[in-house]
């Protein structure tokens, strides 16, 4: 198995997971939060989309695809304590935006050759990334920090186990 193979069944794993535990939540459901102290989940959704977006912006900014309008304000730092639901993207919108994104750090994963992986990843993400293959394989695992919450929210809407 090559190194993109490999990241990329880590990508699909991840996906599979996280696909899954948002694949019964409404919109209400995903303005929840796991704790008091914790982001609602559509702001969760809606940074780790941004969030892969700039690191592969930070690697390869003319083959990013771009965001929607206002998404980087929409989902920074700085809305996440809103509850506002109106503030936010759909559930669906949100799943379109993951979907675009996705399909360009797929296109660029298939372009790593072997040398690419280990060459030093954008200094923006060093401290905790340092090559472009522990970039790339952070972008799957990133995702399955955080829905690790999303089961707390789905066991206090008494959803049914998934996975």
């Amino acid at each position: 198995m090559q190194t993109h193979e490999m990241i990329g069944a880590t990508w699909d794993t991840s996906e599979h997971i996280c696909t899954s535990y948002l694949s019964d939540l409404e919109d209400a459901d995903l303005m929840q939060r796991p704790h008091a102290d914790c982001n609602h989940l559509n702001w969760q959704v809606g940074h780790l989309i941004l969030s892969e977006h700039n690191i592969l912006s930070a690697y390869a900014p003319d083959r990013v695809p771009p965001l929607p309008e206002g998404f980087a304000e929409t989902y920074g730092k700085e809305n996440a304590q809103s509850d506002d639901p109106a503030a936010f993207l759909s559930k669906d919108a949100l799943i379109e935006a993951f979907r675009v994104q996705r399909d360009g750090a797929k296109a660029l994963l298939a372009d790593c050759s072997g040398a690419d992986f280990d060459a030093d990843a954008p200094e923006s993400i060093r401290s905790f990334a340092p090559t472009v293959g522990a970039m790339m394989s952070m972008l799957g695992s990133h995702w399955l920090m955080h829905c690790g919450q999303w089961v707390i929210v789905r066991r206090m809407l008494e959803k049914p186990i998934v996975i």
